[in-house]
C-alpha cells in the first residue's frame, strides 16, 4: 500500500479514538498521535514493519491475527484498560488490511467500580441505621429523597419514599431549607405526626457546592431528651465529687495555721520547719504517737514550691511487705497474681513533682529499705514486673515513733537509708513537755469537733483545763482529741465541758500540790517518773520493747530503772 502523506497523518491525528492500520501481510501502515501515546510506540519506526516486531503484547497480536471483524475485546495495555475494535480495508470489495480503534476506558472503569462500591456502602449504611433502628433522612440539592431508613419509613407509613420531594412526606421538615441555605441545624425541636422530636440536619458539601443534606431524629420524644438531661446532670455532679474527693485525697489539708503551740520547744519546730519548707531536702519527723507529725509533713509541703503538686501518703506499716513495693512504685499488668489489668501507678508516679509522706518508717522491711535507698540516690524505679526506667522527681518527708538511731545500731534499719532521710531532723516534744499549749489546743479541737458532729458546745470549764494540763497524755494529742469528742457528745443543757463529762483516768489522776519545802525535788521526779513507767508499761501489756519506744529511752535503760524501782 501507498505511504501516507502528512497531511492524511494531521487530519488522523485529530480524531480522537487510537488509529493503527495494518495490511494483509500484518505490516504497520498507519499510527496516529493517540495511538502512539497510548501503545508508546514510534510512527517513525512502526510503520513498514511487521506489528510482532513493534508491539511485544500477545494478546493484542493475536487479536490482529485473528480475521474476525466481529470480534471486540478489552485488553490491558501499559497499565490502561483498552477496548479494542477492527474495521476491515476494503477496496472493490477486496481486503487490503484492517484499522485497529482503540478506545481509553481506564477511567469509564474506576467509575464503574466507584459506583459499585457507592452502591455497596449504600447497602451498608442503609443496614446499619435499620438495625440500629435510626430515623435518618436524605435528600438531594432540589430535595428529593434519596434514602431513608427503615425506622423512619415505618413511624410515618411512607414505605416508598425515594424519589419523592422531603415536604411530602415529612411534616413540618426543614430539610429543603438546608440545601438552599448551606445552614445546619442541630437540636431543633419538631412536632411530626403528633409527635415531638429533637432533629438535626446537617447540608452535604462536595467541592464548595451543596449537593444534598442529611437528617436524624436525636430524640424520637422530647421526654427522652429531658430525661437523659437529667441523667447527664447526675453523672457530672458524681464525676465532680469524685474528682474533689481524688483531689483532697491527693493534697495536703494542712498549713502552719493549723500548728497550735506558744510553747518555746513548739516555736522551735514550727520555725525550723518553715525553713526547711522552703528547700527540697529530705524530713525525718520523730516524735510519739499522736504529737502531730502527719499535720507537720502537711504544713512543710503546703508551703514549700510543690505546694500546687500531689501531696501523697503511705503508712509503710498499714501495708503487708510483700505488697509494699508495687504500692511504691506500680506494677505491669500480670505482673503477679491477681494483678490489675493495664497494671497500677504506685505512689512515686501519683507523686511525682510533689512530696510523699512515708509514714511509719522504722516499720519499713529492710528489703524495701534497700530499694527506696537506690530510688533516692538514683532518682529512678521501675514498675514491678516491667523493664521501663522511669525517673522521679519527689520529695521525701519521713515520720516515726520509734528511735531509729537504736534500730540501726541493732541492724533492723539500714545505715545508709537513715542518713538519707535524716537530712534535717525535726522531733515533736510529746504533748507532756509542752503543757502551757494544752488550753489552745483544746479550745481548737473543741470548735473542730463540735463544727464536724453537728453539736454546740459553748465551752471548756477551768476545772478540766487543770485535769488536763496535770494529765500525762500517753496518747499526746490523738488522744485529748477523742477526749473532747467524748466529752461533746455527753453535753447537757449547759453545753459547757466539765469534769464529769471526762473520762475517769483523768480525773482521778489530778497530781498534788507538791510542797517544795516538804519534800525533795529527786523525790518528787522519782515518784513521778515511777509512776509514768508502771502506766506505760501497762498500756502495752508488759512489752517492754514497745514501752522503750514511747518512753524514747533504749531498753537497756528501761531495765536499769525496773530494777530500781522494783517494777516487775
Amino acid at each position: 500500500m501507498k505511504p501516507l502523506d502528512i497531511y492524511t497523518y494531521h487530519i488522523l491525528d485529530l480524531v480522537k479514538e487510537a488509529l493503527l492500520g495494518i495490511d494483509k501481510n500484518n505490516k504497520i501502515i498507519l499510527v496516529n498521535k493517540h495511538a502512539e501515546e497510548l501503545l508508546n510506540i514510534k510512527k517513525e519506526i512502526s510503520v513498514g514493519k511487521k506489528v510482532s516486531e513493534i508491539i511485544d503484547d500477545i494478546e493484542l497480536i493475536e487479536f490482529i491475527k485473528n480475521k474476525d471483524f466481529n470480534l471486540d475485546k478489552e485488553l490491558e495495555i501499559n497499565n490502561n484498560h483498552l477496548s479494542v475494535n477492527k474495521v476491515p480495508i476494503k477496496k472493490e470489495n477486496s481486503i487490503y488490511g484492517m484499522l485497529i480503534l482503540f478506545n481509553d476506558i481506564t477511567d469509564y472503569n474506576k467509575i464503574s467500580k466507584r459506583l459499585n462500591e457507592d452502591e455497596n456502602y449504600i447497602e451498608i449504611l442503609n443496614t446499619i441505621l435499620d438495625t440500629a433502628n435510626e430515623w435518618v433522612v436524605v435528600v438531594d440539592e432540589t430535595g428529593i429523597i434519596k434514602m431513608m431508613s427503615k425506622a423512619y419509613k415505618e413511624f410515618l407509613g411512607e414505605h416508598n419514599a425515594e424519589g419523592k420531594h422531603v415536604t411530602d412526606v415529612i411534616e413540618n421538615t426543614r430539610m429543603h431549607i438546608v440545601v438552599r441555605t448551606g445552614v445546619k441545624e442541630i437540636g431543633d425541636i419538631q412536632e411530626n405526626a403528633g409527635n415531638k422530636m429533637i432533629s438535626m440536619r446537617v447540608p452535604i458539601v462536595k467541592k464548595g457546592k451543596i449537593v444534598g443534606a442529611v437528617g436524624k431524629v436525636m430524640f424520637k420524644d422530647i421526654g427522652d431528651f429531658v430525661s437523659l438531661r437529667k441523667k447527664i446532670d447526675r453523672l457530672e455532679e458524681e464525676l465532680e465529687y469524685y474528682k474533689s474527693e481524688l483531689k483532697k485525697e491527693r493534697t495536703a489539708k494542712y498549713s502552719f495555721e493549723d500548728c497550735i503551740g506558744n510553747s518555746p520547744k513548739m516555736k522551735f519546730v514550727i520555725d525550723i520547719a518553715k525553713r526547711v519548707a522552703k528547700t527540697n531536702s529530705n524530713v525525718l519527723i520523730l516524735g510519739e504517737s499522736g504529737t502531730g507529725k502527719e499535720l507537720l509533713a502537711h504544713a512543710i509541703h503546703n508551703a514549700s514550691d510543690r505546694k500546687y503538686a500531689p501531696f501523697i501518703k503511705l503508712n509503710c506499716a498499714a501495708i503487708p511487705a510483700d505488697l509494699l513495693e508495687s504500692e511504691l512504685f506500680g506494677y505491669e499488668e500480670g505482673a503477679f497474681s491477681g494483678a490489675k489489668k493495664g497494671g497500677k501507678e504506685g505512689k512515686f508516679e501519683l507523686a511525682n513533682g510533689g512530696t510523699i509522706l512515708l509514714d511509719e518508717i522504722g516499720d519499713m522491711p529492710l528489703e524495701m529499705q534497700a530499694k527506696l535507698l537506690r530510688v533516692l540516690q538514683e532518682k529512678e524505679f521501675e514498675h514491678v514486673g516491667g523493664n521501663i526506667i522511669k525517673k522521679s522527681d519527689v520529695r521525701i518527708i519521713a515520720s516515726t515513733n520509734k528511735n531509729l538511731e537504736r534500730l540501726v545500731s541493732e541492724g533492723e534499719f539500714r545505715e545508709d537509708l537513715y542518713y538519707r532521710l535524716n537530712v534535717v531532723n525535726i522531733t515533736i516534744p510529746p504533748l507532756r513537755e509542752r503543757r502551757e499549749d494544752i488550753k489552745d489546743i483544746a479550745i481548737a479541737l473543741k470548735n473542730k469537733i463540735a463544727k464536724n458532729i453537728g453539736i454546740y458546745a459553748e465551752g471548756i470549764s477551768k476545772e478540766v483545763f487543770q485535769y488536763f494540763e496535770s494529765y500525762y497524755w500517753p496518747g499526746n494529742i490523738r488522744e485529748l482529741e477523742n477526749v473532747i469528742e467524748r466529752a461533746i457528745n455527753l453535753l447537757d443543757s449547759n453545753l459547757v465541758i466539765r469534769p464529769e463529762h471526762l473520762p475517769n483516768k483523768i480525773t482521778k489522776r489530778k497530781s498534788k500540790n507538791y510542797m517544795i519545802d516538804e519534800r525533795k525535788l529527786k523525790t518528787i521526779l522519782e515518784e513521778t517518773e515511777r509512776k509514768v513507767i508502771t502506766e506505760v508499761l501497762n498500756k502495752n501489756e508488759g512489752n517492754k520493747r514497745k514501752t522503750a519506744d514511747l518512753l524514747g529511752i533504749t531498753r537497756a535503760s528501761l531495765y536499769k530503772k525496773l530494777d530500781k524501782y522494783g517494777i516487775s
